[in-house]
């Protein structure tokens, strides 16, 4: 906890505020048949958590390509969705397709489709996916992820 001081007329030092410790996270839980369908899938499911389509006519889609790399899975994912958290932010846009072309341990190359805000109702404004908590593992069944967006 920070505390923060200054002089009062008797130059005594006075604690004229503290700050607190604030919580605002929300987390999910993940499934994909494999890595890139997973990442596929935490991606859509953030769009999900930040907004709901409210236009019924079609909307004209912006593809924008992504890079990524990172030196283990778990920092890749959490680089990919800030991206997409980034990128959604600065060109106004919510994205609804997500495709994933190369992808190796530490890196991918990715398509996606997104379409402006304003024919979207916001939700939750998510400001960045965080390594609290955060969970990659596989399975028999497939890959599973825990993220935990700051909000």
């Amino acid at each position: 906890m920070a505390h923060h001081f200054c002089f009062n007329k008797s130059e005594h030092w006075v604690k004229k505020y503290e700050l607190i410790e604030h919580t605002a996270d929300l987390g999910i839980r993940v499934k994909g048949r494999d890595l890139k369908g997973l990442f596929q899938n935490v991606a859509s499911s953030l769009f999900e958590i930040i907004a709901r389509r409210e236009e019924k006519k079609p909307c004209k889609k912006k593809e924008i390509k992504i890079k990524q790399s990172a030196q283990t899975r778990e920092e890749l994912l959490v680089n990919w969705l800030n991206e997409l958290i980034s990128l959604s932010a600065t060109k106004n846009l919510i994205f609804c397709d997500f495709k994933i072309g190369r992808m190796d341990d530490s890196s991918l190359e990715a398509v996606v489709l997104g379409e402006p805000a304003q024919g979207y109702r916001l939700k939750t404004e998510v400001k960045a996916a965080t390594y609290h908590e955060l969970k990659l593992m596989q399975s028999k069944s497939g890959w599973q992820a825990e993220v935990i967006f700051d909000v």
